[in-house]
């Protein structure tokens, strides 16, 4: 391989890599805080908080890869031109069109890493987190629920509270549940000891045996006080069970064989982001073209702005399919296409735009 060859190889990948563990902590901190919020509100176990951030990340990888690759090439070939070696290369009639080889080397590799993440790997971590969510919460122990702590009931609905528990989670005892009702109604309910029961539909029941249950009207007199031998308590269903039959949900190859709307928008809003990846891609290049002493930053925040109408377009096309305001045999073609042309032109053109034409030499003045 030529040194020259190698060395862009290095200057792209560098700056790639760099730009994408940029991104990869803005993400990260906006998925914990996420996950985090979910947590807080019952949605998701404690206990699956690594396991979710690590899903949510390989889903998000397909939107994020494509901004770091773009962002990075833009920097690494804006940098050569600041520092004059583009010019220089130019002065030895090294233009684009050589600088192709070294760029799909690099940019190569990502596009796949896009696709399959996009294609196969996002829609499976999509659906293993939902799965991972619903059967933790079939136990106490996944679902948050500690000895000595409070945990809130799924939908604000309430706390329970359970002094001691069994190791496999379904044994409890000295429980306290508070339940808030409609119009300021409130239950409170003590047991000795209770377990856990699901039954065949996936319904938690929280079994409670000799205990007392205190129910009224807040700031009212009419209280109940019961005293009970078993007490059985449906406890909410949670808010991320989800339908597996859903398009978001089903394999790219069982997308393929079905001719509803919302398959239709499902597969083609998988198949655009790897494309879209190329196309911004080739489209950095051109997009950094700089002087010496021009802005440093002005043509990334184009490129940006580029990549923002992209996927927001992309995404508003997937809701257009599914609604059916587009034809389903049109799909995202009407969005890749353009782009694709738009970066093709560009690059092959990088160079020559505005290009001025010498003026003929005039005749010589007349002794």
């Amino acid at each position: 391989m030529p040194k020259l060859d190698r060395y862009l190889i290095s200057e792209f990948a560098q700056a790639i890599f760099a730009t994408l563990i940029v991104l990869l902590i803005v993400t990260v901190g906006g998925a914990f805080t996420d996950v985090l919020q979910d947590i807080a509100r019952g949605r998701v176990p404690a206990g699956l908080m690594a396991a979710q951030l690590g899903l949510v990340l390989l889903k998000w990888l397909p939107l994020i890869l494509p901004l770091a690759v773009m962002l990075g090439l833009m920097m690494a070939v804006g940098r050569l031109y600041r520092d004059s070696e583009m010019p220089v290369l130019a002065s030895i009639g090294i233009g684009p069109r050589r600088m192709l080889k070294p760029l799909l080397l690099v940019v190569g590799p990502l596009v796949g890493v896009v696709a399959a993440c996009s294609l196969w790997l996002g829609p499976w971590a999509d659906r293993v987190s939902k799965e991972m969510i619903n059967d933790a919460n079939r136990s106490l122990v996944m679902a948050g629920l500690e000895p000595g702590a409070f945990t809130g009931i799924p939908g604000d609905r309430g706390v329970i509270y359970v002094s001691n528990m069994s190791k496999d989670g379904s044994g409890l005892e000295k429980i306290f549940v508070y339940r808030g009702g409609e119009e300021g109604r409130m239950d409170v309910i003590t047991a000795n000891d209770g377990k856990l029961t699901v039954d065949e539909a996936g319904h938690r029941y929280l079994t409670l045996n000799h205990g007392f249950q205190v129910e009224g009207q807040v700031g009212a007199k009419d209280f109940r006080l019961l005293r009970y031998a078993r007490n059985e308590i449906l406890l909410p269903a949670n808010d991320a069970r989800f339908d597996p039959d859903a398009p978001e949900m089903q394999s790219t190859l069982a997308l393929l064989g079905d001719d509803s709307r919302e398959a239709r928008a499902q597969l083609h809003y998988r198949i655009a982001p790897p494309l879209l990846a190329l196309a911004f891609a080739l489209m950095a290049v051109p997009l950094a073209r700089s002087m010496p002493r021009q802005a440093r930053y002005g043509r990334i925040l184009v490129g940006f702005l580029a990549y923002l109408i992209g996927q927001n377009l992309m995404t508003a096309g997937r809701g257009w399919l599914e609604d059916g305001k587009i034809a389903s045999g049109l799909g995202l073609w009407w969005l890749v296409v353009p782009i694709m042309a738009i970066a093709l032109w560009l690059y092959f053109t990088d160079g020559r735009l505005g290009r001025r034409k010498s003026a003929p030499a005039g005749n010589g003045a007349r002794a």
